[in-house]
């Protein structure tokens, strides 16, 4: 159907005996278009992800892909008049078939020379071509998972469905091969939903992320957006290790030991609040007055390659701030004064 989104869910809830879920999913993806779906463990991303494929059914709701309606009251389509792909966590290829026959599988329906060309095309895309008449057990862990995507992709899916299809790779190789993916991904302009755990991986991976708990979205929009606009503490704790410092409202923001912090207009005053501080937004600032800024003492030092994780113990506060910075520090330099950018400061109650 023209200009339907190439994947909609609406009001989407499933149970499991006593225990909810999923309960009133709804987002759609548009065509093209690469979606993080991410969350803590348990909170639903796979379970959605199956009713998607459909191997679970909704318990109310309806899922439509491309404006056809595939699963909802009185309506199921089987997973394979689906058009979707898959790429799991452990690449799932059968090790008795090579690269070659593993990819040539889901295109058993096509004539033999077209099912030849489209898998010498797809093996060309993830770079396996001398690996082509190599078993899995042969490659290294990265090679799997280009073939796994290679297999996904060879039937052109209309939906590409990804579970951490990258955990399994360490983390210098995750990096490469997860580029490597997604830059095909938008070659081929393959709409795709990719589930992790992974803040780092979701805020750099999508076009838009999708953040889910306990069964619900609570927040979607690109990386940008969920990052620095987080709606809800659980938003923001899941992407930042915020500093956090308890206060009361006072005249539009919210007083603690570190003075009045934050925006806290649209709250009363006396309010019980907590200002959220990002480790970036706090500096080491030079002042030979001693007037200004924050006094503190470094407690703790953690390098971290191209920055350092700075412990910064403050009178009044139970524990240190933690600050991160470019900016390398002799490590006779104990006492410091400390700078916050009003811009790095959330307020949530």
């Amino acid at each position: 159907m023209a200009g339907s989104a190439a994947l909609e869910l609406k009001s989407v809830g499933k149970r499991f005996g006593d225990t909810e879920v999923l309960s009133e999913i709804d987002f759609s993806v548009e065509s093209g278009e690469i979606i993080c779906l991410v969350g803590r463990s348990g909170c639903g991303k796979s379970t959605l992800l199956r009713i998607v494929a459909g191997v679970e059914t909704p318990d109310q709701g309806s899922v439509s892909l491309n404006g056809a309606v595939v699963a909802g009251p009185g309506v199921f389509a089987e997973p394979e008049k689906r058009n979707i792909g898959f790429v799991f966590q452990d690449y799932a290829l059968f090790p008795h078939l090579t690269v070659e026959q593993n990819v040539m599988f889901g295109l058993r329906s096509l004539p033999k020379a077209e099912a030849r060309a489209r898998t010498a095309e797809m093996i060309e895309h993830v770079h396996l071509q001398d690996l082509a008449k190599r078993y899995p057990h042969t490659l290294s862990g990265g090679e799997q998972q280009r073939v796994a995507l290679a297999r996904a992709l060879a039937p052109r899916p209309g939906l590409l469905l990804m579970d951490e299809p990258f955990s399994n790779l360490d983390r210098g190789l995750r990096d490469s091969v997860r580029e490597e993916t997604l830059s095909l991904l938008r070659k081929l302009g393959t709409t795709a939903i990719m589930v992790t755990h992974d803040p780092e991986e979701a805020l750099s991976a999508g076009d838009r992320v999708v953040l889910m708990q306990r069964g619900c979205v609570v927040q979607s929009g690109t990386g940008y957006e969920i990052h620095d606009n987080p709606r809800t503490r659980y938003a923001a704790d899941f992407f930042c290790a915020f500093n956090k410092i308890e206060g009361r409202v006072r005249q539009g923001r919210v007083e603690t030991p570190l003075g009045l912090l934050g925006d806290a207009s649209n709250l009363p005053d006396g309010l019980a609040a907590i200002a959220y501080v990002r480790p970036n937004a706090i500096s080491i600032i030079e002042d030979e007055t001693g007037k200004d800024g924050i006094a503190g003492e470094i407690s703790s030092r953690v390098f971290l390659g191209e920055i350092e994780q700075l412990g910064i113990a403050v009178p009044g506060l139970s524990s240190a701030l933690r600050m991160r910075t470019m900016q390398r520090t002799s490590p006779k330099t104990k006492a410091v004064r400390v700078g916050i950018d009003p811009k790095g400061v959330l307020i949530f109650t």
